[in-house]
């Protein structure tokens, strides 16, 4: 018999989609496909260089926790990003490399979701709309999934004061996405702050998805660490500046390397150390040749700064042509969240007539499935600037000439 915990999933966003948009596109143009958060340009010539150099370590089996100059690496990154200081992290306690950050989320739920929480069903917390690994992480852990709608209401962030103490006693774990996926908001570091103190209160772990930190409109985005060291101030005492915590970080948008699958944890040392076995047990520890790959993108920011620049311009491009729909250039990230009144029949219109290719809002909320609540993305398209600057006007282009086609943009 078959594990029953796979009829408790969401429906996976992207084989909706292709249900949705089975129809070849029309005859005579060109398909855009703007519903993946896939970065078109490529990583930097170091990536394949640094593999080059190391591919004598293929037959290598590597290191569970990876290698000391990857975690090193990673620790001044955070330092120098976050204006840490260097008395707060410990590359030996504190750190892991991750193959992209999709397979530690979900881990996280098998490391930090007990089978009870104070003698009842463990929750796990997570915004609505969400990354779908989220919601698979509570799942197979056993937990009970709530959803905090992340609307306008809300400045597209979870609202942690919506939430019962009844609740928080029960949560397990909390994901939070800063910038979001797919709004871009950013928390702030108040925010930030106040959700690790209900952390450490209510003691469950609070996951700050960072995977979008470095893709920002103007101001870096302050990130989970930042409210550690504030919380570490504020109660010098306590018995790890990092407890209850855990960010993660992956190159696939900040370096434009997706298929590199690398990234990293940072936060608890007990649950670096627990994610260790857990990965020696079975998961997939990162490749000598990737992580010495990813050590030579993580020392780089030039070519960050040069991706920043091709999403702010991509941006201005949507800026000027979808303002009198109401979007606002978002803090981070690089989609559109537009407001089209029902997103998925504005998606399949898009394909079957258009050829543009577009994620229905609702495809990533998962509430209303769940619990019968209004679906916050219904309204809505994601829509992603992933392209080359040309390439991204012509697309923009075309999907404001189509949104004026069917009356939702005057002409």
């Amino acid at each position: 018999m078959l594990n029953s915990q796979f009829d408790l999933l969401p429906p996976y966003p992207f084989k909706r989609l292709a249900a949705l948009l089975n129809d070849p596109a029309p005859e005579g143009i060109e398909p855009l496909i703007l519903s993946i958060g896939e970065p078109q340009n490529q990583p930097p010539a170091a990536v394949q260089n640094a593999i080059a150099t190391h591919c004598h370590l293929w037959n290598k089996y590597p290191p569970n926790l990876g290698t000391q100059e990857f975690r090193k690496t990673i620790t001044q990154w955070l330092i120098k990003r976050f204006h840490l200081p260097e008395t707060l992290l410990d590359s030996e306690r504190h750190v892991a490399p991750c193959p992209g950050t999709r397979e530690a989320l979900f881990l996280l739920g098998q490391i930090c979701v007990p089978q009870q929480k104070n003698g009842q069903k463990p929750v796990v917390l997570l915004p609505d709309p969400f990354y779908h690994v989220y919601a698979a992480s509570g799942i197979f852990a056993g937990a009970e999934l709530v959803y905090l709608p992340a609307t306008s209401e809300t400045g597209y962030l979870p609202d942690l004061s919506s939430v019962s103490p009844e609740i928080l006693a029960r949560t397990a774990l909390f994901f939070m996405c800063s910038p979001s996926n797919p709004q871009g908001a950013i928390a702030s570091l108040e925010t930030l702050t106040q959700g690790l103190a209900l952390a450490r209160h209510y003691d469950f772990t609070i996951a700050f998805d960072e995977c979008y930190s470095e893709i920002y409109t103007s101001s870096p985005p302050p990130g989970g660490l930042q409210a550690a060291l504030s919380l570490s101030v504020e109660s010098p005492s306590a018995a790890d500046p990092l407890s209850h915590m855990v960010v993660l970080q992956s190159l696939s948008k900040r370096s434009s390397a997706a298929g590199l699958r690398s990234g990293f944890m940072a936060g608890d040392p007990e649950i670096i150390a627990l994610y260790g076995r857990l990965i020696g047990q079975g998961g997939t520890p990162t490749p000598l040749p990737i992580l010495a790959a990813a050590t030579a993108l993580w020392k780089d920011e030039e070519h960050v700064e040069a991706n920043r620049a091709r999403y702010r311009y991509n941006f201005i491009l949507a800026e000027e042509r979808f303002g009198r729909l109401g979007f606002q250039r978002p803090g981070g990230g690089f989609f559109l969240w537009l407001n089209v009144g029902d997103g998925e029949a504005m998606a399949k219109t898009l394909w079957q007539r258009f050829a543009i290719r577009v994620m229905p809002g609702a495809y990533m909320c998962g509430g209303a499935t769940l619990t019968g609540t209004e679906n916050p993305g219904q309204a809505f398209i994601r829509v992603a600037l992933v392209l080359e600057e040309d390439a991204m006007a012509q697309a923009l282009d075309r999907l404001l000439e189509a949104l004026k086609d069917v009356g939702l943009v005057g002409a």
